[in-house]
């Protein structure tokens, strides 16, 4: 960890060339929140599109693609309004889901689960997809979330440059906090295009990362939530 912080605190290409290896193939993350600069939303999101328009353009020319084509013309534009607007758009906190709760009117007090989200993000450390499902587990501590608001609040999250392991605990966090309660678990199961898509290609394995907080923490709380995502 200390020469990581070293090379983050370097200016010299080289250091910064090795860390980005260090950081790409041994999966390490560097914070619990998602890393942005301070003046990040200075710019209106027209004019981030604007420039990665150009910028997209200029790495196709680099690579000596036609951009005369009417295949690729567009292109560049079209990249860029999918980060802006899309695939990117957890990164600006106005487009943070609105949350209400509601009353526990039913009197339900066992954990409620939601399995099987589908979850798209992106890897940060090459900028390739993250494909899988998150599954939510929550004990109401009065109120209760509407059910789509926890697809949106995983959808969020994983709208961004992420690592599986900061998802998890950046959707844990949120639900705690909005749910007014520490008893949630959070379980995300997701194949890694850069582990699938080149390096080691490997197709088939899946990376699973949790996050149990509350009574989760209990050992039959614990396999109780697993008993259940168990189900088909």
């Amino acid at each position: 960890m200390k020469q990581i912080e070293t090379m983050l605190n370097s200016t010299d290409k080289n250091s910064l060339s090795q860390l980005e290896d260090l950081l790409g193939e041994q999966h390490i993350g560097t914070s619990y929140d998602t890393p942005l600069r301070i003046d990040a939303f200075d710019i209106s999101d027209a004019q981030k599109i604007e420039a990665i328009s150009g910028h997209f353009r200029e790495i196709m020319n680099i690579l000596g693609l036609d951009l005369t084509d009417d295949s690729l013309n567009g292109t560049p534009g079209r990249v860029a309004k999918m980060y802006v607007k899309e695939i990117f758009a957890g990164l600006n906190p106005a487009n943070k889901p609105k949350i209400a709760l509601f009353e526990n009117k039913y009197q339900y007090n066992e954990m409620l689960i939601e399995k099987n989200i589908t979850l798209y993000s992106n890897c940060e450390h090459h900028f390739v997809p993250i494909i899988g499902k998150a599954h939510i587990g929550y004990i109401s501590s009065g109120k209760v979330i509407g059910l789509s608001k926890l697809n949106r609040i995983v959808q969020y999250y994983s709208q961004r440059p992420q690592v599986q392991e900061r998802l998890t605990i950046q959707i844990a966090n949120e639900l705690k906090s909005v749910l007014e309660t520490d008893d949630v678990a959070v379980m995300i199961d997701a194949a890694h295009l850069c582990v699938s898509s080149r390096g080691i290609k490997d197709t088939s394995s899946t990376t699973i990362t949790a996050d149990y907080s509350g009574t989760f923490n209990d050992p039959d709380r614990k396999k109780e939530f697993l008993t259940y995502l168990s189900y088909g």
